[in-house]
């Protein structure tokens, strides 16, 4: 593709998000629930894709952690689709009036939910994302220009035209969603200048990604970071509760950004917790990486170096430290986090209300898996990322978080001026 079509194409889904933008909800939720109908019968289309880029992933000895995350399945599929259906279920977001006060001089001022309206969403080998981010922004009222990565370009190109293909079946223009066919990086750098026709870069995968697309681009970035996720374990805590929680954060997938890369343990209960670690057939399967102490108390455990406590490992390895108190943790926490998510298993109120307020990370948790900082099991159908920027939206974001406001005042004659005749 060449500059102008690139720029035409970025114009073509603007003036479509204007149309859609206009639609009402049922419409919008019509056109939703046909996307996850035809995701669900054409879900063997999409596989026949997806394993042309299987077969790349494996000639170019892509990681085990990106094969996993590029893999479809058929029940992967069908998930897809009902993230698709709990997003048409949802509540629109679009033209709701809040927060109306009414003035001394007589004025209402409110505001108006209103769509962003073009994001470009970059991602990497999550073919999975092209159907969520395309959801979630068009329940949003927002146009989306997609931009997958060449590990998973056959699978979300195939995704893409079977959205088309439903919105044509609603007469809703196609370039709503609209996919970019080629993987020339230099089109990405093209796109990244566009800030006339896109009013939002939301960039979703590794580290390189993030940093190339938050350095390059004229257009407002919402990053998706790292995942570098920590599990404390303090001197209250139930032990069997920890030994669960850290078999399912660390091993039920740990290719995803909530998966657990670090573990902090008090000094109190470090003899009993590692000792849990040590007999556990499943924790056998994880390599840790740990201070002195940890390395003393789990005689497998290697040197952790300053890196590992850095590290998003996306593998099952583990970083970890015995901690002399919570304040220490949090310390430890405070250094190292990507602010995505953090959790505390501990049966004291006070430590965890302690921890709650202190944390700042985007997603913070007492007693609960990071597993469950996803956007489907936070109520919102599905996420277009995780944010980790601060600034609009902060952890999951699901529909709401792809909305702005503007402001509405309603008068009946009132100018500033009384003075005016």
């Amino acid at each position: 593709m060449n500059k102008k079509q690139i720029i035409q194409l970025a114009e073509n889904c603007r003036q479509s998000s204007k149309v859609l933008a206009t639609l009402s909800s049922a419409k919008k939720d019509e056109a939703l629930l046909q996307i996850a109908e035809e995701l669900k019968s054409n879900y063997a289309e999409i596989i026949s894709e997806n394993e042309k880029d299987m077969v790349n992933a494996k000639e170019k000895d892509i990681s085990k952690a990106m094969q996993d995350r590029l893999l479809l399945t058929k029940d992967r599929i069908f998930g897809m689709a009902k993230a698709v259906e709990d997003i048409a279920g949802q509540e629109d977001p679009i033209g709701q009036m809040n927060n109306f006060i009414t003035r001394p001089n007589g004025i209402k001022v409110g505001k108006m939910t209103i769509p962003l309206g073009v994001i470009m969403m970059i991602y990497e080998a999550r073919p999975n994302v092209t159907s969520d981010a395309a959801a979630l922004c068009f329940k949003a009222g927002n146009g989306i220009i997609l931009r997958g990565g060449s590990e998973a370009f056959y699978s979300s190109k195939c995704i893409s035209d079977i959205m088309h293909k439903a919105l044509e079946k609603c007469d809703i223009p196609k370039d709503v969603i609209t996919f970019v066919p080629d993987i020339d990086r230099e089109i990405m750098n093209l796109l990244l200048t566009l800030d006339e026709q896109i009013d939002l870069v939301i960039p979703r995968g590794g580290e390189g990604l993030i940093k190339f697309v938050t350095k390059t681009s004229t257009i407002p970035v919402l990053k998706h970071y790292k995942g570098v996720c920590h599990m404390y374990v303090d001197e209250s805590a139930d032990l069997e509760m920890a030994r669960k929680i850290l078999i399912d954060g660390k091993t039920s997938r740990p290719s995803v950004c909530n998966s657990l890369e670090t573990l902090l343990v008090h000094k109190n209960v470090a003899d009993k917790f590692y000792e849990i670690i040590a007999n556990d057939e499943t924790l056998q399967q994880v390599e840790f990486a740990g201070c002195e102490k940890t390395q003393h108390l789990l005689k497998n455990a290697t040197v952790a170096t300053e890196a590992d406590y850095e590290a998003e490992y996306l593998n099952l390895k583990i970083a970890s430290k015995v901690v002399e108190s919570m304040e220490v943790a949090m310390d430890h926490i405070q250094k190292y986090t990507s602010d995505h998510t953090e959790i505390i298993i501990t049966n004291d109120y006070k430590n965890s209300q302690k921890f709650i307020n202190t944390i700042n990370s985007s997603v913070v948790m007492v007693n609960a898996s990071s597993r469950f900082s996803d956007g489907g099991e936070f109520g919102l159908g599905a996420e277009i990322g995780i944010s980790t920027s601060k600034l609009h939206a902060y952890g999951p974001m699901g529909v709401e978080s792809l909305t702005t406001e503007k402001f509405v005042v309603f008068g009946d004659g009132q100018v500033r001026h009384p003075q005016i005749n």
